[in-house]
């Protein structure tokens, strides 16, 4: 629909989405909060009209959002499905019995946690997924709580996505940048921006830091305590609690899974024409394994991949008598039930991001960005970063935020300068951050689902740990900015952030 908002292109278009946060954070309760932010948000852009407004909300909003995100949904109804397999063939109960034998201690199953986040950084969806359906039975059988579980899942799911140069998320970044007049291919700028970008690095170097030291605080502390000493995790009701068969053993969760992720893979390359075979209408990418990350669609290929992995396991299930046929069918609906809540906060969260684009929130910011780059020029990569956080934060999209910020920050450096590439990984270390925060960002909201915790739980237990490790960072993008070499500027961030926990540990003991 054709409208056009007074409101267009203001500070007004950043009130849903804040309107929306505030009343989640307050009621912890995410459903209400997100439709207000969207009634708001489509009040505005409809100038208050109530027929349009109405339109605004259904059309431009719900009905678009399950239409783009169809794809995401069937995947996650998939996993869903086949995590159900999994568990009825006794082979996640048979791997939490294994883990109870080796990894002996709560550090451990975080650690384990954090290291399979890091090894899975093809794709943030799948990343949250995955780990989240392989460690709970890990972090269960520790007394940790689903709480913790979401926040180790979702700081490793997009900060390892942002600085792994054969990912889903390098192929967008050089994707944006390749048009541009950066001194260099878009791929080439991504992994010159590795080392400086703060937030995803000080994020893994907080997580070891806070495992190993054992601490806790803000409402994480509360959650992990009531873990401990009650045993109760906070896992959503929807969850099957059935042990499965007890025949189960620890290869048929390994068997799967791989299949999984192999599938999932080859689907990713084979829609991005890795084998010649374009149907997409993209580039040909045939034998260029980094080009078909870039030509990829992850709303096709993610599905591509996991059903096949999905009839696998069944065949396999069922190949070995660990469930009847009629059973395994009947994990269909199980896996849809168990997401649910994810596929609904996906859908009215997507329709909130709407709104927020139709009133020109992109714009402006653009229009922000260019005034401020007039002055305080070594100070620009801190800026930058606090600009990318909030529009990340208000939007719940990193894609989205550094699709608009890059081409501001190659517009306002010198090509091929240190502080172009100290600028590009601001703008992606705040985007990260940012969507890291945010509710309403698919990347939490997925994060939640893998851990099968509530959301707003999530949220409000992880945005502590997210504003200190930001805190670090953007005193360390000032450091950058007047001390542009990263042998100085990395150590001395994470020597920073070290510091940092170890005043967080002697006031939490004081």
């Amino acid at each position: 629909m054709e409208t056009v908002s007074q409101f267009y292109n203001t500070f007004w278009a950043f009130l849903p989405p804040i309107i929306a946060i505030l009343l989640a954070l307050i009621t912890k309760e995410a459903y209400s909060s997100l439709f207000i932010g969207i009634l708001v948000g489509a009040l505005l852009y409809c100038n208050f009209a109530p027929v349009q407004t109405l339109d605004a909300i259904i059309n431009d909003g719900l009905i678009t959002a399950i239409a783009d995100n169809a794809g995401i949904f069937l995947f996650l109804v998939i996993l869903g499905t086949i995590v159900a397999l999994v568990n009825a063939a006794g082979g996640s109960a048979a791997f939490g019995r294994w883990a109870e034998k080796n990894i002996k201690t709560r550090v451990g199953a975080m650690l384990a946690t954090f290291v399979l986040g890091i090894l899975i950084f093809i794709d943030d969806y799948f990343n949250c997924l995955t780990v989240g359906s392989v460690m709970r039975p890990v972090t269960d059988s520790h007394k940790i709580s689903r709480a913790k579980l979401a926040f180790l899942i979702d700081a490793t799911a997009a900060p390892v996505c942002m600085i792994a140069p054969v990912s889903s998320w390098a192929a967008a970044v050089s994707g944006v940048a390749a048009d541009l007049d950066t001194g260099g291919s878009g791929i080439q700028l991504f992994v010159q921006a590795i080392p400086f970008n703060f937030y995803s690095l000080l994020t893994f170097v907080f997580i070891i830091g806070m495992v190993v030291m054992k601490l806790d605080y803000g409402p994480m502390k509360h959650y992990e305590d009531l873990a401990r000493t009650t045993g109760e995790l906070g896992a959503l009701p929807t969850e099957s609690k059935e042990e499965g068969n007890p025949k189960g053993k620890v290869i048929d969760l390994i068997l799967p899974v791989v299949i999984l992720i192999l599938f999932c893979v080859i689907g990713m390359i084979y829609v991005g024409g890795f084998f010649g075979v374009d149907a997409w209408g993209g580039t040909d990418c045939a034998g260029d394994f980094i080009g078909a990350f870039g030509n990829t669609d992850a709303f096709i290929s993610l599905p591509w991949g996991a059903i096949i992995a999905l009839v696998l396991t069944i065949a396999y299930v069922v190949g070995r008598r660990l469930i009847s046929f009629k059973d395994a069918m009947a994990c269909l609906p199980k896996g849809f039930i168990a997401m649910v809540p994810p596929i609904t906060i996906l859908t009215l969260a997507v329709s909130l991001k709407t709104m927020t684009g139709y009133l020109g929130a992109a714009e402006f910011v653009e229009a922000a960005m260019k005034g401020a780059s007039q002055g305080l020029y070594s100070l620009l990569p801190a800026v930058i970063f606090v600009v990318a956080c909030l529009l990340a934060f208000a939007s719940g999209t990193s894609w989205g935020t550094f699709g608009i910020l890059i081409p501001i920050v190659t517009a306002i450096f010198p090509t091929g300068s240190t502080l172009l590439t100290i600028g590009i990984s601001a703008c992606l270390a705040g985007a990260v951050c940012g969507d890291h925060c945010s509710p309403i960002s698919d990347t939490t909201i997925m994060a939640s689902a893998g851990a099968q915790c509530d959301h707003v739980t999530h949220v409000s237990t992880q945005l502590p740990y997210a504003i200190t490790v930001a805190a670090v960072s953007f005193v360390s993008f000032i450091i950058a900015g007047f001390v542009p070499n990263v042998f100085i500027a990395l150590p001395a961030a994470i020597l920073l952030m070290i510091a940092t926990l170890f005043v967080i540990k002697a006031k939490g003991k004081a």
